[in-house]
């Protein structure tokens, strides 16, 4: 079999080298695909805080439609591949680390780093840019993250599309660490839960953090490799063994900020209160939202964007079917490039 050969010095480059490697199958045959491959306008940092200073980058028309990119994880990044799902010459295409993520500084350090402390920081650098109301696009906890944010700031949102729902509610979190995942992949949830003592394993998260968190490099290095073998195989809906092959073979400090940022967050109920992203959900009901979820989506499964677009009536509901959690199943990656269209 033929081996993929590339090089990444961040989680980011990872996630979407694969992505890349699985949506390519079949989508020249596709009315929508990606476009193609673009290089920033502007980049740059911003300051937001005494500890934290946070990358930023602009790509596509400076005088098109406002789009903020918001990425996973917590603890993903900005990608190139992002850049793709929008038309350069509509869009004005943003997108930014968040703290303690990619190339934002410093790396993966927790302090002062709350969703609130997000949410202010997409603020800040609207106003910065000097920019209007903004569509938000994001999945998996950047979808979080826009609700949120659209929450906070309705009158400076033009629209949502949102993909992976998670609103960080606590069944959602246990639904990932303790249980929901397991008859689906009971051998790679068993890997997971055996890593740590047996009186850890009512709160994983908190479990890992401590292990990513050690002064010893070889152990921070092991669990941040723990944790990324275990989202890999469960977030794509095929995980073959080269694949899986090509994480091992990766750096582990690429993983760090993932595992940090990731476990940090779910281990304190992503700093919201129970419930509260879908008990505010009203402040959003007027703007245009697009919710897309993968069928078999093993992390943020359907249910999550479902609920929310109950209680959005206004909201358009996709479930990509034959799809899982990652970006790049291809038919999540279609249902985003539509969505998109329709908001150009």
């Amino acid at each position: 079999m033929k081996k993929h050969r590339w090089v990444v010095s961040n989680f980011p480059a990872v996630v979407f080298v694969l992505i890349l490697i699985i949506s390519s199958y079949g989508q020249e045959k596709e009315d929508f695909v990606l476009w193609p491959e673009i290089e920033p306008f502007e980049t740059g940092y911003i300051r937001v805080s005494s500890i934290h200073e946070l990358y930023y980058e602009l790509c596509g028309n400076p005088d098109g439609k406002p789009v903020f990119v918001l990425h996973g994880g917590p603890g993903g990044g900005s990608s190139p591949l992002y850049r793709r799902f929008f038309n350069p010459e509509k869009f004005l295409i943003v997108q930014h680390d968040q703290r303690g993520s990619g190339k934002s500084r410093p790396y993966a350090d927790i302090r002062e780093n709350t969703t609130q402390h997000l949410v202010e920081d997409i603020e800040t650098l609207r106003q910065h840019l000097n920019l209007g109301k903004v569509l938000l696009f994001g999945g998996s906890w950047g979808s979080t993250l826009g609700i949120a944010y659209g929450e906070t700031y309705p009158e400076s949102v033009s629209g949502m599309i949102l993909r992976g729902i998670f609103t960080g509610a606590r069944d959602e979190i246990d639904h990932f660490y303790h249980g929901g995942v397991r008859p689906f992949f009971p051998e790679t949830y068993e890997t997971l839960e055996m890593s740590v003592e047996e009186s850890e394993r009512k709160s994983i998260h908190r479990a890992l953090l401590k292990r990513v968190e050690s002064d010893d490099p070889a152990v921070r290095d092991k669990y941040a490799m723990i944790w990324a073998k275990y989202e890999y195989k469960v977030g794509m809906l095929y995980t073959d063994d080269e694949i899986m092959a090509e994480v091992e073979q990766t750096d582990p400090k690429v993983f760090l900020a993932f595992a940090v940022m990731e476990n940090y967050y779910m281990a304190n109920g992503c700093f919201l209160e129970e419930g509260q992203l879908l008990r505010e959900a009203g402040k959003i009901a007027d703007i245009p939202i697009v919710l897309v979820n993968g069928r078999y989506d093993m992390i943020c499964p359907p249910v999550n964007a479902y609920r929310l677009h109950k209680l959005l009536p206004k909201s358009k509901l996709v479930i990509a079917e034959e799809a899982g959690h990652w970006l790049g199943d291809r038919p999540v990656e279609r249902a985003l490039l539509e969505a998109v269209r329709d908001f150009e």
